[in-house]
C-alpha cells in the first residue's frame, strides 16, 4: 500500500500541530510507518500517497476548494472519506483536533471491529478505506476537569489525556501559584485547553472561624493578590471559592447566602473595573444556600456560578448515591436559570477520585507542579487501581443517571454550558480510566444511547479498566 501523508496548510496553529501529532500517532499504530506531513500545494503530485487532508477552510486551500460543509458550531468537525481520500475539516482549530481524534474513535474502531467476524481485528490501514461521513460538534461548550494542582505528577501527560477525551478546560486549584505556571498554561494552550486558576476568597485553613460581618475587608487584598500572582501568567480565568462549604445556613447568626453574595459582588467589582472581560467563576457549594436562592440570584451576572454538591450522583462523591436523583434534577433545573435565561451557569460533578483528606497537607510555598519520576507514578497507579475498581463498578451501574443529568443541563442551557468533573489524585496523567472516558463522551454527545456509548468507549485502546 502507498505511504500515508497528512496534508495541511502552510501556516498552521499550535493546536493544528497537535492535531497532526494525534493523527500521526493513530496512523503509526496502524501501519508501523511514520506518515509524511506535507504542506498542500495544488501543483504538487500527491498521487503516490494516501492523503489525509486536515484543517479549516481558512488554513488549508484544499479544503477551501473541495468542501461545501457548513460548520456553524464551535469545535465542530466533518470527517469525509471518498475514494480512499480522507478530509478532516474543523470549524476552528479545536474542531480539527477533535476531528482527528474521532477519526480513530468513530471510523478506525468501527472498521477494525465490523461485527461480522468477532474473532479477529481487521487492520483498516492495510486496504482502501470504505466511504464514510460524520459531522459532529460538542453539546457542552466547556468540558473539563477540576483538580488540585499539586496532585498532578506529569502536567503534559494530564493535558494530553484531556485532548484524547476532547476536553477543553482545566481548573487548577492551588495554595500557591506553581513555580512553572506559565509553562503549564503555554502547553495547555498549544493543545487547545483553557486553564482556569483557582484560589480562595476567604476560604482557607481558618475558614471555619471566619467573621461574615467583616468579609468585605478582604476584598482589596484578594484583588491585589490576583494582580501580583495571577494577572500575568496567561490564564483564561479565575475560579474562587468562598464561605459556602457548610451543611448549615448561618454562622454566628449571619445568613451565609446573604453575606457571601455581598462579599463576592463587592470583590468582583474591583476585578471587573480593571478587567471587564475577565472570566470570573464562583465555585458555590449548594449545601449552605439551597434554601436561600433568592440571595444567590443577586450575584453579579458577569460572574459564572459553578455549582457543587447539588445532591445525588453525579454531584455526590459516591457514585452509588442516586436515591434523591429526581429531587436533584429539579434543583438543577431551577438554578440553571436562577439569574435569568442568560445565567452564566456551570457545575462541578463528582463521583470520581478525590483527595484523601487525612493525609492532606497545605503547600506553604510555590511548587514545581507536574514533574515526578516514573517509579513514583507507577507506585501511585497501583495504589489508585483499587479505588478506581470501586468507582468503575458503580459508574457502569449508574451511567444512565450521568447521561440523564447531562442531557437535562444541555437542554436547559443550549449553548453556554460549563461542566467540569472532579478528578484529583487519580493518576489521570498516566491512565485514562473507563469512568472518565465514558463521562467525556457523554459531555460531547449526551443524546446518544448510553449503552452504545459504554461499548464504544470500552473499545478504545487508550482507555483502561481497573
Amino acid at each position: 500500500m502507498k505511504s500515508f501523508a497528512i496534508v495541511c496548510g502552510s501556516a498552521i496553529s499550535d493546536v493544528q500541530k497537535k492535531a497532526v501529532s494525534v493523527l500521526s500517532e493513530i496512523l503509526l499504530d496502524g501501519t508501523v510507518k511514520y506518515p509524511y506531513v506535507i504542506t498542500y500545494d495544488e501543483t504538487a503530485d500527491l498521487s503516490s500517497y494516501r492523503c489525509i487532508y486536515i484543517g479549516t477552510k481558512e488554513s488549508n486551500p484544499y479544503i477551501r476548494a473541495h468542501s461545501d460543509a457548513v460548520l456553524s458550531h464551535a469545535e465542530g468537525y466533518v470527517i469525509r472519506i471518498k475514494n480512499d481520500t480522507v478530509v478532516i475539516e474543523g470549524a476552528d482549530d479545536r474542531g480539527v483536533l477533535y476531528g482527528c481524534m474521532d477519526f480513530y474513535n468513530e471510523f478506525v474502531l468501527k472498521v477494525e471491529h465490523p461485527g461480522d467476524e468477532v474473532r479477529y481485528v481487521h487492520n483498516c490501514f492495510e486496504k482502501p478505506f470504505p466511504d464514510f461521513e460524520r459531522i459532529s460538534h460538542p453539546a457542552v461548550r466547556d468540558r473539563g476537569i477540576w483538580t488540585w494542582g499539586h496532585v498532578i505528577y506529569d502536567y503534559r501527560g494530564f493535558i494530553d489525556n484531556l485532548v484524547r477525551l476532547k476536553m477543553n478546560t482545566l481548573i487548577l486549584w492551588n495554595d500557591r501559584v506553581p513555580f512553572n505556571a506559565r509553562e503549564i498554561v503555554a502547553y495547555a494552550h498549544s493543545c487547545g485547553v483553557k486553564v482556569i486558576w483557582g484560589y480562595a476568597w476567604a476560604w482557607n485553613n481558618g475558614c471555619k472561624n471566619v467573621d461574615l460581618a467583616t468579609l468585605c475587608d478582604r476584598s482589596v487584598p484578594l484583588f491585589e493578590q490576583y494582580e501580583r500572582e495571577y494577572a500575568d501568567i496567561g490564564a483564561d480565568g479565575i475560579y474562587f471559592q468562598s464561605v459556602t462549604e457548610f451543611n448549615k445556613e448561618t454562622i454566628d447568626g449571619v445568613l451565609i447566602a446573604d453575606a457571601v453574595t455581598q462579599f463576592v459582588n463587592h470583590t468582583a467589582g474591583l476585578f471587573f473595573d480593571k478587567y471587564p472581560d475577565l472570566e470570573l467563576q464562583f465555585g458555590l457549594h449548594a449545601t449552605s444556600v439551597k434554601h436561600r436562592l433568592e440571595y444567590i440570584g443577586k450575584v453579579d451576572p458577569r460572574i459564572r456560578i459553578v455549582w457543587e454538591n447539588c445532591g445525588a450522583f453525579p454531584f455526590s462523591y459516591t457514585p452509588y448515591d442516586v436515591a434523591k436523583f429526581d429531587e436533584t434534577k429539579e434543583f438543577v433545573s431551577r438554578i440553571a436559570h436562577l439569574r435569568g435565561e442568560d445565567d452564566r451557569f456551570g457545575v462541578v460533578t463528582k463521583g470520581l477520585t478525590k483527595l484523601y483528606w487525612p493525609e492532606f497537607e497545605h503547600m506553604e510555598a510555590p511548587m514545581h507542579v507536574g514533574v515526578s519520576s516514573e517509579r513514583m507514578q507507577q507506585n501511585r497507579i497501583t495504589r489508585k487501581h483499587r479505588i478506581w475498581k470501586y468507582l468503575q463498578a458503580y459508574w457502569i451501574t449508574h451511567a444512565d443517571y450521568v447521561s440523564d443529568m447531562i442531557r437535562l443541563m444541555a437542554k436547559e442551557k443550549d449553548g453556554d454550558l460549563y461542566i467540569t468533573a472532579l478528578v484529583e489524585d487519580g493518576m489521570f496523567e498516566k491512565e485514562i480510566m473507563y469512568p472518565v472516558a465514558l463521562y467525556s463522551e457523554m459531555l460531547w454527545s449526551p443524546e446518544r444511547d448510553v449503552k452504545d456509548v459504554m461499548s464504544m468507549v470500552a473499545l478504545r485502546d487508550y482507555v483502561t479498566f481497573a
